[in-house]
């Protein structure tokens, strides 16, 4: 067998057992977007990628049809985060806007593969001092942003494409949960 698949296989059978965790998160999710809420999602490289593939289900569609809702990928506003960089740093370009968008209430997922990306802590940082719910999907934990988040999915594989490919299944759930609980 292939060692890419045998690291991918191993890792989802290590992280079974929290489907009951995504699942209760799109139950919640679903009651936080109908009420009018929004998700909020961040992530550096391939998890910015992931964060923009969850929030274009939710707006779009994940298999029914149904109402478009919130969801913001922060990663996806060139000029926002450019002038942020700029202005206050690296560090800031998902904290900021989590302040500007997030409302208390709403939901902020945060994804890391090392848990340990500086613009990610901050921007769970912003949503614990502003009544964001915070999740994380991270690589191994312990680690700062499973620490920081109040709900973590940590996947034990040390490769990050395969901590990444999880993510991607637990997107999928999380989807999913969300338009089974609508």
């Amino acid at each position: 067998m292939d060692t890419h698949l045998r690291k991918l296989r191993a890792a989802l059978t290590q992280v079974d057992g929290h489907a009951v965790t995504v699942r209760a998160w799109g139950g919640k999710l679903a009651g936080v977007l109908s009420a009018g809420g929004r998700l909020l999602a961040c992530g550096n490289g391939g998890s910015a990628a992931e964060a923009q593939h969850l929030t274009a289900e939710l707006v779009g569609r994940f298999r029914a049809d149904r109402p478009p809702y919130a969801a913001i990928p922060l990663h996806a506003d060139s000029s926002s985060m450019t002038a942020i960089a700029n202005d206050f740093g690296a560090e800031e370009v998902y904290a900021r806007q989590v302040r500007a968008h997030g409302r208390p209430g709403d939901v902020l997922v945060c994804l890391s593969t090392s848990g340990v990306s500086a613009n990610v802590l901050a921007a769970a940082r912003a949503a614990q001092e502003h009544g964001i719910l915070a999740w994380a999907l991270t690589g191994p934990a312990p680690n700062p942003l499973a620490g920081l988040c109040d709900e973590t999915v940590a996947v034990p594989a040390d490769d990050a494409a395969t901590v990444q490919e999880v993510h991607l299944a637990m997107i999928h759930m999380l989807c999913d949960a969300v338009e089974e609980a609508l």
